[in-house]
């Protein structure tokens, strides 16, 4: 049994067996972050690659309602409830549960996506490996409910790992299990008014004895939802006071471990070795602030690093996670969620976004609102002049498939890539400064709609064999003076060549208050148009 002392921290000895290294080829890292931060450092081919798509595809997308609807099904007059009600009727008779199997992926063609995805200008690919709802989407050694036996029933990160291999891309993962103790607490309530008040839902009386004879037969349904942490009181009058309840027991999300449960804890991280030993991803994204339970994110990530330097000889492997200290920044890469950077900053990042809800929203395709490809584009080229990668999102169907408005974006993706991306994306660092303009970005978490406006005069730089591009987030109709092009701004450094990417004459004159260019009119859909700039003191 796996010893904790009285602050819930693993002692040596257990944390040593946890570890679980098959093939060390090192002398072991030790799970703290001196350890970590001596044995690795970000390796060259993230700092090359600067742009990766996302499939964050679970069960959660089979009702193409949008995010987080295992939870909010359970949350009495939210609009995932009331669907869930037409649809599949009342979630004490039918929970998600019974979503998680309907989940069937039959129309999925990974080898196409991935070639899409890479003809778009990916250099890696990440698939989400479980997310919130617990449902593991690879072969799990440690979790009954996967999509070996439920859903799909085939290793869905299994299959994407072999095709993204096969173009010859990185492969990553994301693991967002550690929060589901908590996330699925409404699952546990029970309606507050109308004709089935008080009756609790499926996750409050499911036990593996009523599954005989079911398809989850021999499945324990308090393995999938958590086992309550803890489940509401009998006697909450109103939907407000449910809500209440759960924001002060648990709340709706929460980065810390899961009270005086430290099996779910240890089994997260049984979980988390057994993806990475069987599946040897180049990236692994933590959904959480930090690491997720103290040492246990600590031996995890030691772990992760450990077998590493057993395939590669090295710790050529990235770990992401949010909100972390410069510190920390020493042993792995932090991940901005929806929002942008300030600065241009000294260790790469990654930013990570969606063109629409992270789980498929059916009404983003009726009502034409999915981020636009030019959107995209000067979001990837902002995040790449100050110093970041770019994770992006194209959200699949339950049946594996992407919309017809989704593959317009591609296509624009697309074509913009194919001839900016080699030139002035993969392989480039940032500049002097990463650019100027009007447009204020303020930095952190969920803050990407602040940009949606950005005009012609908001230049971002990138800089790649000796060249310097600039890039205008928009097209303009009129001359745009750099000042950070001019010879007072360049110390004397001059400027001697100037050429739009994808063709067209560019007109120009530097002065010591800054370069002026004329590009020549807007032809079809082109979009953030880069300007490459040779001379002599440039770089």
């Amino acid at each position: 049994m796996t010893s904790w002392n009285r602050r819930g921290v693993l002692g040596a000895s257990a944390t040593a067996t946890l570890l679980g290294l098959t093939r060390p080829a090192r002398a072991t890292i030790s799970p703290d972050w001196t350890s970590l931060r001596s044995r690795w450092q970000v390796p060259g081919w993230f700092r090359e690659a600067r742009f990766g798509i996302w499939a964050h595809w679970s069960a959660q997308c089979v009702p193409e309602q949008g995010d987080w609807y295992g939870r909010l099904m359970y949350v009495e007059d939210h609009p995932h409830y009331a669907h869930h009600l037409r649809t599949w009727g009342h979630p004490a008779d039918r929970g998600f549960l019974e979503i998680e199997n309907l989940w069937k992926a039959e129309n999925w063609d990974p080898a196409y996506l991935v070639r899409r995805y890479k003809a778009a200008g990916a250099r890696y690919m990440v698939a989400l490996a479980c997310h919130h709802d617990n449902l593991d989407a690879f072969a799990s050694r440690h979790h009954a409910w996967n999509v070996t036996r439920v859903g799909p029933r085939r290793d869905i990160v299994g299959t994407w790992e072999r095709a993204v291999r096969a173009e010859g891309l990185r492969f990553g993962v994301s693991n967002h299990t550690s929060h589901a103790w908590h996330w699925w607490q409404t699952a546990y309530g029970y309606d507050t008014k109308g004709p089935r008040k008080g009756e609790r839902y499926d996750a409050f009386r499911l036990r593996r004895e009523d599954g005989a004879g079911t398809w989850w037969d021999g499945l324990d349904p308090q393995e999938l939802y958590g086992g309550g942490h803890p489940a509401p009181p009998d006697g909450l009058a109103s939907p407000q006071a449910m809500a209440d309840w759960h924001a002060t027991h648990g709340g709706r999300w929460l980065d810390h471990g899961p009270g005086p449960d430290f099996a779910f804890a240890a089994k997260w991280l049984l979980r988390q070795q057994d993806l990475v030993e069987q599946y040897r991803p180049d990236l692994v994204y933590f959904d959480d602030a930090g690491l997720p339970f103290g040492p246990l994110g600590l031996t995890a990530l030691a772990h992760y690093y450990q077998q590493a330097e057993a395939w590669h000889g090295t710790a050529d492997v990235v770990a992401t996670a949010k909100l972390l200290t410069d510190y920390q920044q020493g042993a792995l890469v932090e991940d901005v969620e929806r929002g942008y950077s300030e600065t241009l900053r000294a260790r790469p990042w990654q930013a990570c976004t969606c063109i629409g809800d992270w789980h498929y929203n059916r009404q983003r395709f009726i009502d034409k609102s999915y981020v636009p490809a030019e959107q995209v584009i000067r979001r990837l080229v902002d995040t790449v002049s100050k110093n970041g990668n770019l994770l992006l999102s194209i959200p699949l169907r339950g049946d594996g498939t992407i919309d017809a408005e989704e593959e317009r974006v591609l296509d624009g993706i697309t074509a913009w890539m194919a001839v900016h991306g080699d030139t002035m994306i993969h392989g480039s660092r940032p500049w002097r400064i990463y650019g100027e303009g009007p447009t204020r970005i303020a930095g952190g978490q969920f803050g990407e709609s602040q940009a949606a406006h950005m005009t012609e005069q908001d230049v971002r730089f990138t800089t790649k064999g000796g060249a310097v591009f600039a890039a205008l987030m928009a097209w303009p109709e009129r001359p745009v003076r750099i000042a950070a092009l001019g010879t007072a701004a360049l110390g004397g450094a001059v400027i001697e060549r100037a050429t739009l990417l994808g063709g067209g004459t560019v007109t120009w004159r530097q002065d010591a208050s800054g370069l002026t260019v004329t590009l020549p009119r807007k032809a079809g859909p082109r979009i953030v148009p880069v300007i490459r700039l040779e001379g002599r003191g440039l770089v």
